[in-house]
């Protein structure tokens, strides 16, 4: 493995460096974005059993608030709660897009390492390319194993370089698609305890 890197030349360390930050992007994001972590379900109703008892305080809304992410956005509505309808959800609302933004962090960076692998993989084989063609621009095709080494750079950048794009490529279709259904998940959460808690509609039964 270590014979394959070195062969690679140097165009291999900013490869392997993404392989790097992508992995570890990947592990991240796999800890974060557990649903039990970031929207417990029946938290909604919970809160309107609380509420039906009277039993909403400043500090179970700021231990909500703290709990997790979906806890954020139901604290945020909460807040507002005495007020009008439209005041408790534009409220949910505006903490919504930030706890949006926090779920998709990293994923541009994701994006954009299985963007520029590939393209880091061609420019490794277009500078073994021109080395080749520089030795037989100097030598002729006298001395097979200079020109092999050259191909074997290029071949080399290119497969690590897809090697690492195709996988991080997946993971970030994955995590926009988990990241996406979370967020149905909490907006589905959200409309369902500001409604109850106006009167729109019944609250469920066990």
């Amino acid at each position: 493995m270590f014979e394959l890197i070195v062969s690679g030349g140097w165009m291999m360390a900013p490869i392997i460096l993404c392989s790097i930050l992508a992995f570890t992007i990947i592990i991240e994001r796999f800890l974060t974005l557990r649903e039990q972590k970031i929207a417990p379900s029946n938290l909604a109703e919970q809160i309107i059993k609380w509420h039906h008892k009277k039993r909403i305080t400043t500090e179970i809304i700021t231990k909500l608030y703290n709990d997790s992410p979906l806890g954020r956005i139901l604290a945020a509505g909460l807040r507002n709660m005495n007020g009008a309808r439209d005041i408790m959800k534009e409220s949910i609302e505006e903490e919504g897009r930030q706890v949006a933004q926090e779920l998709e962090r990293f994923l541009n960076t994701l994006g954009t390492i299985a963007s520029i692998s590939p393209l880091l993989g061609l420019l490794g084989t277009v500078i073994g390319m021109i080395k080749v063609f520089a030795v037989i621009t100097s030598l002729g095709v006298g001395d097979p194993k200079v020109l092999a080494d050259g191909i074997s750079q290029a071949l080399i950048t290119t497969a690590a370089g897809l090697s690492v794009a195709i996988p991080t490529f997946m993971f970030y279709r994955y995590f926009r698609g988990r990241v996406d259904e979370l967020l149905l998940k909490m907006e589905a959460q959200a409309v369902y305890m500001v409604e109850v808690i106006h009167g729109d509609r019944l609250e469920k039964k066990d």
